[in-house]
């Protein structure tokens, strides 16, 4: 019974954290391009994840040492790789907490300003604070969290089904636009990455190899799941009126009686991640730069704060970004960390197959930069 609890915890902790701020860009870029083409992105993107999250996860079950991405790089690739992989992974992880404290921030002020009024400023620091103190408490809190709240998360997302039922039109299905095919790469990639959180999800099975397979696979497909439905929903509800943050156009075409429903749907999905990856990122300045623990929270949960106040709040520029190179670049070094693993720990060559992987990471990294710089 106790294996099975850690087993949902650790399911709970990792698809928590995907399912986070790249639900409600999703509607959006499907507007965009069109509902079918990010069907198909989902079914090919949701396989690669699999794959990509499986090879770290053979790693950190037959690695000894306790450690991050940047560890197992040095542990494999060397020292140098260590420190290109720590400025990969901290820059995704920051880009991804900067847009979970963004959209957070803004359904909580959606949410409470017309009972207690106040900024939109003044409501992201009290999401900060909440998230930064769980943070500061450790992995045991955050996981129960975790847990009750993917629980309520299904709940809610049925809940807004039955809500926007009579006003889905499946006419919204039909549009495309081909100069837009390119356009939901990096928010897909981004809304199916956990890649920082399978170590984690190793400790929390014991280093179980069926276990975190089964974790890997039924969070990322879940994930996807849920992402499909929720686009049903809002744009099949919304249509052209989808809008780039999902809950507010929402809300314009169903009434304000979806309101408070999708503001906490909002602070659910956003709040969960925000804790655990920052948790992650904690652990990669403490396990793999050797920081003392509360220096390495402060790095964490603060920086992403400091880019906010810098002016960095368009959350569709910053997870596209964030999906298509930093977490492009991210899987390219973990497919050589596994390379180098394979031939380290089992004396063979890793498999011809992982070179057009880099290459499909490579090819949506420039992709992603150039629709970027043409706009």
């Amino acid at each position: 019974m106790k294996e099975k609890y850690n087993f949902l915890k650790a399911l709970a902790v990792f698809a928590g954290t995907i399912i986070g701020a790249g639900i409600f860009g999703l509607p959006y870029v499907t507007l965009k391009a069109g509902f079918f083409v990010v069907i198909i992105y989902f079914f090919v993107l949701a396989a690669i994840a699999i794959i990509v999250h499986s090879l770290l996860g053979e790693i950190a079950r037959n690695t000894e040492k306790t450690a991050r991405i940047p560890g197992y790089a040095e542990e494999y690739l060397g020292k140098k790789a260590k420190n290109f992989t720590f400025i990969v992974s901290t820059l995704g992880l920051m880009g991804a907490l900067l847009a979970y404290l963004i959209l957070g921030g803004h359904f909580f002020y959606l949410f409470f300003s017309s009972l207690f009024g106040g900024t939109e400023i003044f409501y992201t620091l009290i999401f900060f604070g909440a998230g930064a103190f769980l943070i500061f408490k450790g992995r045991k809190d955050i996981a129960q969290f975790e847990l009750a709240m993917l629980l309520f998360f299904i709940i809610l997302l049925f809940i807004f089904f039955f809500h926007s039922f009579d006003f889905i039109d499946l006419k919204n299905f039909t549009a495309f636009d081909f100069s837009y095919l390119t356009f939901p790469y990096g928010m897909v990639l981004f809304s199916l990455w956990g890649l920082a959180l399978v170590p984690e999800a190793s400790e929390m099975v014991n280093g179980d190899k069926k276990k975190l397979r089964q974790v890997i696979i039924s969070g990322i497909i879940f994930s996807a799941i849920c992402y499909i439905f929720f686009i049903f929903i809002i744009l099949g509800a919304s249509g052209i009126n989808t809008s780039p943050d999902a809950i507010s156009g929402f809300i314009r075409d169903t009434g304000d009686g979806a309101a408070k429903l999708g503001f906490i749907f909002g602070l659910i999905t956003t709040f969960t991640s925000f804790i655990t990856l920052g948790l992650t990122l904690k652990k990669i300045f403490w396990y793999d730069l050797k920081l003392p623990e509360r220096t390495s929270w402060f790095i964490a949960c603060f920086t992403p704060l400091i880019l906010y106040f810098a002016g960095f709040k368009n959350f569709i520029n910053v997870i596209s970004l964030t999906g298509a190179v930093m977490i492009g670049l991210e899987a390219i070094i973990v497919i050589f960390i596994y390379k180098a693993f394979i031939q380290k720990k089992f004396r063979r060559q890793a498999g011809f197959w992982i070179y057009p992987l880099v290459a499909l990471f490579l090819i949506g990294i420039f992709l992603e930069l150039f629709y970027y710089f043409k706009q």
